[in-house]
């Protein structure tokens, strides 16, 4: 929840900073009022814009609510799902962000399925149980696989500063990776990619994003200055 309509020129100012030549994709996801402005000022610019959430519904008497319909009316590519904050502070639980991808999907956009554990989690042994069941239950049951991006936060990491090991964070996303081989098929799971997000700083996100199984990285603070992210991008292999 950051921002205002003057952030509508923040777009340029990163397409300044980072050519187009690296071949990194670079995905914006503002709060919902500033969709329209933010696509507007990314035509051109290889940028794409997606929201943060959406409801599971069409329509309806859902006030305060926007829908994954909405979402692309507004020019998103991609809506966020499942985000700790969400989990946490809302209540969002694995069947309703399955429910929220299947609308996504339907809406003809790629959800952003978010999963990670908590620090009590981690240190019980229970990381791979957690964010498994996490996994499976929040993927909508009739996928299959196309278009779906997988975001692996650890909730202990998001905006702590604190960051797993890399060892850590590569034991994850394999396990991950071999979940959805599992359920999808290895040529199918192999296309799908997997983000890591948790304190993704300038500073380490070449190592982060040289790892296997890294595809990308879902920032948050970080991202606020476009130098910022910038540095981020061109960190990437």
């Amino acid at each position: 929840m950051h921002g205002d309509l003057s952030w509508a020129a923040k777009p340029a100012a990163l397409r300044a900073v980072l050519r187009p030549s690296s071949g990194v994709e670079i995905l914006l996801c503002p709060p919902d009022y500033l969709l329209p402005p933010l696509v507007a000022a990314c035509a051109g610019l290889d940028i794409s814009v997606g929201a943060q959430n959406c409801h599971q519904e069409d329509q309806g008497a859902f006030t305060g609510e926007m829908s994954a319909r909405m979402a692309a009316d507004s020019g998103a590519g991609y809506v966020i799902l499942g985000h700790s904050e969400r989990r946490t502070l809302f209540g969002e639980g694995d069947g309703l962000i399955a429910q929220k991808a299947a609308a996504v999907m339907k809406a003809g956009l790629s959800p952003i399925i978010c999963v990670g554990e908590s620090r009590t989690q981690r240190d019980a042994g229970d990381v791979n149980i957690v964010v498994g069941e996490q996994l499976e239950n929040s993927i909508p049951q009739d996928a299959d696989g196309k278009n779906i991006v997988i975001a692996y936060e650890p909730v202990w990491a998001i905006g702590t500063g604190l960051v797993p090991t890399l060892a850590d964070i590569a034991a994850m996303h394999g396990h991950i990776r071999a979940m959805l081989i599992a359920r999808f098929g290895a040529k199918t799971a192999q296309t799908i990619r997997i983000l890591y997000g948790g304190s993704v700083k300038p500073d380490n996100a070449k190592d982060i994003l040289a790892l296997v199984d890294v595809g990308g990285a879902l920032i948050g603070g970080a991202s606020l200055d476009m130098q910022s992210l910038a540095k981020i991008a061109q960190a990437a292999p």
